[in-house]
């Protein structure tokens, strides 16, 4: 399942983007997204999603690893792109899709040229110059480390209920989805929470 996700996916590899160090990558992706989010209009979103998939294949991701990260958005990014369409018409439904599977083709190429520990590394050092205002570089790197490790465990969350939904004939239902996959999701933090309580984590 892991490697389904956008999110966790090192492939090791010999190309340019791999051999980037992880913290100028990083602060190249927060550059390209912050340019992209900015972008106005149906077309320019589109040129920075074209460009995010060439990116992509210049790093030689699998184009499959690619929809598969996208594939779990599909429904997501369709139902925002049609309320969009509806309420603002369909220059502002292209743009908001576009910017959105262009972020997620970034993040995805990013996480695939750049091991864990490279890249929580990175975030250390970025962060140790604001250490003085009170900010704690070690704990940021752990809140995004969570972050990525519970995406999986989100995803599978939401496999299981679509699949027990399914079996009770209730694919269709808000309620069957969203409800379930709500509190096992709450769950799965609490648990989290009370792990990392037992470590001693978080006490100061």
């Amino acid at each position: 399942m892991r490697g389904a996700l956008p999110l966790g996916t090192y492939r090791p590899g010999t190309t340019v983007w791999h051999r980037i160090p992880a913290g100028p990558k990083l602060g190249l992706v927060v550059l390209t997204s912050i340019v992209v989010v900015a972008l106005r209009g149906p077309w320019p979103p589109v040129a920075a999603l074209v460009g995010a998939v060439l990116l992509s294949a210049w790093a030689r991701v699998p184009p499959g690893a690619v929809w598969r990260g996208l594939r779990p958005l599909v429904v997501v990014v369709t139902v925002l792109g049609g309320f969009q369409w509806w309420q603002r018409g369909w220059p502002v439904a292209v743009e908001v899709v576009a910017t959105t599977l262009a972020l997620v083709v970034v993040a995805t190429t990013f996480t695939a040229t750049t091991p864990m520990d490279r890249m929580l590394d990175a975030i250390v050092r970025g962060l140790r110059p604001f250490r003085r205002l009170g900010v704690d570089p070690e704990k940021v790197a752990l809140a995004f480390s969570l972050m990525i490790g519970a995406i999986p465990a989100i995803f599978e969350i939401f496999r299981e209920t679509r699949e027990a939904a399914k079996a009770r004939g209730l694919e269709r239902s808000p309620r069957a989805n969203l409800s379930p996959m709500a509190i096992r999701t709450v769950a799965h933090a609490y648990d989290t929470g009370a792990a990392l309580h037992a470590r001693g984590i978080g006490d100061d």
